[in-house]
């Protein structure tokens, strides 16, 4: 789902509420202001009904780079409302990277590994992201995905 330049969400909080896993990630408007960018996240984050923010930073390694923002206070708010990060484990974006990944998790945080695979091919890459969760020294409580099921459904919000 896509935060809006604004920071409002794609869809509203009765249809949200519904969903299982609800996945936030900025898509477009990048340019604005580290005070805009880290107010749309964490304003995502704030909201009761999102669990993970994907590609945190948005980068794409080669093409972009990451959003102006102010990541502690993205990280403090992350952990503050039990929102998980993303780590994105597609090769041209490996984002949380390790550094920040490690920066996560000592701030309270919990993350998520995901493959951002667009079609069953693309699969495979989710070892880039355990590796780069590996070199961040991520441990099996710190990433959703590696959690038993009802160690996963009691870490959600709602």
């Amino acid at each position: 789902m896509d935060i809006k330049s604004d920071g409002r969400l794609d869809y509203s909080d009765s249809l949200l509420s519904r969903c299982d896993v609800v996945v936030a990630s900025i898509h477009m408007g990048g340019q604005q202001s580290e005070r805009e960018i880290s107010g749309r996240l964490i304003q995502a984050m704030e909201n009761e009904n999102v669990d993970i923010i994907a590609h945190p930073t948005g980068r794409i390694i080669g093409q972009r780079e990451p959003y102006e923002l102010d990541l502690s206070a993205v990280l403090e708010a992350a952990a503050r409302t039990g929102t998980a990060l993303e780590i994105n484990s597609y090769p041209s974006r490996l984002d949380l990277g390790d550094v920040n990944a490690r920066a996560a998790r000592e701030a309270g945080a919990r993350l998520a590994i995901n493959s951002d695979a667009h079609e069953t091919s693309q699969l495979a890459v989710m070892r880039y992201g355990i590796n780069v969760a590996r070199r961040a020294w991520l441990e099996r409580k710190d990433v959703l995905n590696a959690l038993s099921l009802k160690e996963l459904l009691a870490s959600f919000k709602r």
